[in-house]
């Protein structure tokens, strides 16, 4: 009798915090914002998009929560992958430091402008890299069920101009400008 009742208290021992681990790290949809989001506009040099870039504007997700001065650093892997780095100051810019480091993979080898990114394996999601400048100084990222949205430059603080830009371009392809969070650097 003993036995069946030390099995069922290990099994839950196990299972809340595995449980836990999946709650707080495997995204929660948000609304929708996008419901025909548009397939890449153009194909991705990988070289030319690695290194730091900022976010400017995003839609809110769970992950993200309360972050602000988010960046990601990106670098290639010798096995063709993407090192993922993603960092953010918790409730303002100058608090405290988060920071996510997670694998994305090409899922699109014809144009590298799809991938598959993870931070808590063995999932992952999709990483469409909708569009971006001519010479890699902005990109705007999505993925096909309209839930995420990212807009991402170079320069922390690009000047009202290119952001101008960057609204008229992310409404063009279909997005809820209402939804949009502004991220502050």
């Amino acid at each position: 009798m003993k036995k069946p009742v030390l099995a069922v208290g290990a099994a839950t021992a196990l299972a809340a915090p595995i449980g836990y681990l999946i709650w707080k790290y495997y995204p929660r949809p948000g609304p929708v914002g996008n419901y025909a989001v548009p397939e890449p506009a153009k194909a991705v040099d990988l070289r030319r998009y690695m290194g730091r870039w900022y976010e400017q504007y995003r839609y809110d997700a769970s992950f993200e929560e309360g972050l602000e001065a988010v960046t990601a650093d990106y670098s290639l892997n010798r096995d063709g992958s993407v090192r993922v780095v993603n960092q953010g100051r918790k409730g303002g810019p100058t608090g405290k430091l988060s920071k996510s480091v997670g694998k994305a993979k090409v899922e699109d080898t014809a144009t590298n402008a799809k991938l598959k990114v993870s931070f808590f394996r063995p999932f992952y999601g999709d990483y469409w890299v909708l569009d971006h400048g001519d010479n890699y100084e902005w990109s705007i990222v999505g993925e096909p069920s309209g839930r995420y949205l990212w807009v991402l430059t170079r320069n922390a603080k690009p000047g009202a101009v290119p952001l101008g830009e960057l609204e008229a371009r992310v409404r063009a392809l279909g997005y809820n400008w209402s939804m949009i969070h502004f991220t502050r650097h």
